[in-house]
């Protein structure tokens, strides 16, 4: 598959029965384009601090902030960019840009866990937390050291 997106560079045309042609992009379909949301980022932080962290994930297209409202008479931004990408693999849920904790939401994002960072369960349902005991009341309780 790899090979066919190379050589056609993921493009290809199609010609309808009634004669109109259609382009057609191919891509793997686990990564592709996604548009990804950004939050709990300041608004001041800069483009190029995004390219230089999400690189590694793939090809950036896009970024949009978006505004709390239209309503009022001026933009207000609220830190949460949409950003449009071509996957080269998948994005952690939660990444350090430009200083901040952000966390990186998007369709098809695999459950992973924030404590282990390895994909397949949430951080309560983490294999490696480990299990402290029962408490000295009647009722056994379960403690679990994050």
């Amino acid at each position: 598959m790899n090979t066919i997106i190379h050589k056609t560079e993921g493009q290809l045309a199609f010609r309808h029965e009634n004669g109109e042609n259609s382009k057609l992009f191919i891509e793997i379909a686990v990564m592709g384009r996604k548009k990804i949301k950004i939050a709990c980022l300041p608004p001041e932080a800069k483009e190029n601090e995004f390219r230089a962290c999400m690189s590694r994930y793939g090809e950036m297209r896009n970024i949009r902030e978006e505004v709390w409202t239209s309503a009022f008479r001026y933009k207000v931004y609220n830190g949460i960019r949409i950003v449009e990408m071509k996957f080269k693999q998948h994005l952690l849920p939660y990444m350090s840009i430009a200083e901040n904790d952000a966390i990186i939401s998007y369709d098809g994002q695999p459950p992973t866990c924030y404590r282990c960072n390895e994909t397949g369960h949430q951080h309560l349902e983490c294999p490696r937390r480990k299990r402290l005991g029962l408490n000295n009341s009647t009722q056994p309780t379960q403690t679990w050291q994050t």
